[in-house]
């Protein structure tokens, strides 16, 4: 399949943050091989697509979510972290099956290409099933078996068997859409010597680490408590920092870890959305990028969210550190952007094929709806992106060069089905 699109405005998100107007993009099977205000003469197209009054742009990354919980979206809100986990979530959780995991993933999905989302990285159980609805729907990945050291020896060593199985049966799977990680849940569920362990896995298979990390005071105390140093520096002594590594949250962090973290090239999926509503706090983002470091954006899990908007999340990273540094300039909307896509892609260690567009690149992309009266006038595309537009002015996904979305019709799920499997799932689990 050979797709010319034509008469759009196109944001490359490379470091020209400008749009180019009355643009054109060739895609060529999965791959991007022009883009410019000339597209070169006497070239032939299976498809021709006028993209006049829209806005292309590289598809948000979502760097953190375990998508099965959107069955738990409101089941538990306005409740502590620790109070929510134990008491709330992990008992319901812990009646999850396939079948739960499959239509729960099913409807994350379905949100997030409907949102714009192309890529997204996943952290739960039964990850086949994830895997599966990843292949199905055409989106891409990063996803890792999540593990909690938590229960006897032999549970322990049979969910670190389940993770490592899942890299060897799925890395480079779906057309190379699949990617996979090694994911110990947290340094506050997991011992120290199971850590290394999984560390240990994870050069051997030669996959990154995913872990969640400070999220709340709560948990840095029970570290210094339990370790006697801070959740950075344990980590950095279990040698988790020497494979290449994205934390999640990093919410309590002080500038001596934040250079540590800088020092070792972590990735950092910030989640505000998820942080602001269970009360975590504010992560240190501006001081994160003075030190070199590149924060990228995450949803969380649904039931935290309570959305899987990734655009809300560029939204809120924009707004909430001007806030509260009553800076103005703290989070300016092209790094919010570049928050949600460069930054997501790098965050993913994808960004050698996806988060800009350029000619070789893989053909990631969405189209936004810049006619309605939210979107005027057109001073600055990038702003109106960043503070005005929302989800339901994406109208077309692509991912590999494959339409996902066109004009708002998702080309590759049964939503019918899936609301119907949906509330199925759930109500099998139900207490």
């Amino acid at each position: 399949m050979k797709r010319l699109i034509t008469h759009a405005h196109i944001l490359t998100m490379t470091d020209e943050m400008a749009p180019l107007e009355n643009a054109s993009m060739i895609v060529e099977e999965d791959t991007i091989t022009f883009i410019g205000q000339t597209p070169p003469a006497g070239e032939e197209f299976d498809e021709v697509v006028d993209m006049k009054g829209r806005l292309i742009l590289p598809g948000w990354v979502n760097t953190h979510n375990h998508s099965a919980m959107t069955l738990l979206r409101g089941y538990a809100d306005d409740l502590p972290l620790q109070t929510w986990l134990e008491e709330k979530m992990w008992p319901i959780e812990g009646r999850f099956g396939p079948h739960q995991v499959r239509w729960g993933s099913s409807l994350a999905v379905l949100e997030m290409i409907r949102g714009g989302t192309t890529c997204f990285a996943d952290m739960y159980d039964h990850l086949d099933q994830v895997a599966q609805v990843v292949e199905d729907s055409g989106i891409r990945a990063s996803l890792c078996r999540g593990v909690i050291g938590l229960g006897s020896e032999e549970e322990r060593e049979a969910k670190r068997r389940e993770a490592v199985q899942f890299v060897r049966d799925w890395n480079g799977k779906a057309g190379g859409r699949i990617t996979a990680m090694m994911a110990p849940h947290a340094p506050y569920t997991c011992p120290p010597d199971y850590i290394e362990k999984i560390v240990e896995d994870a050069t051997r298979l030669d996959v990154p680490i995913h872990i969640h990390l400070s999220e709340t005071r709560q948990e840095v105390q029970q570290n210094v408590d339990d370790y006697g140093v801070r959740p950075v520096e344990h980590l950095e002594r279990l040698g988790v920092f020497q494979r290449p590594t994205l934390v999640a949250h990093a919410v309590h962090v002080n500038d001596e870890e934040i250079r540590k973290l800088a020092n070792h090239s972590v990735k950092v999926s910030h989640n505000p959305g998820s942080n602001l509503k269970l009360g975590s706090g504010i992560a240190p983002i501006p001081a994160m990028f003075k030190q070199g470091l590149k924060p990228a954006l995450g949803t969380d899990g649904a039931a935290s969210n309570n959305n899987l908007d990734l655009l809300e999340e560029i939204q809120l990273a924009a707004l909430i550190h001007k806030g509260a540094s009553e800076d103005p300039e703290a989070v300016p909307a092209a790094t919010a952007l570049k928050m949600g896509t460069v930054y997501g892609a790098e965050a993913l260690f994808l960004d050698h094929s996806i988060g800009t567009l350029e000619t070789g690149k893989k053909a990631d992309f969405i189209s936004v709806d810049i006619t309605g009266p939210h979107m005027q006038p057109q001073h600055d595309l990038v702003s109106l992106l960043a503070y005005s537009a929302s989800r339901d002015d994406v109208q077309d996904v692509f991912v590999d060069g494959v339409p996902l979305l066109r004009n708002r019709e998702c080309l590759t799920l049964d939503e019918e089905q899936i609301r119907f499997e949906a509330r199925r799932a759930f109500q099998k689990v139900a207490p």
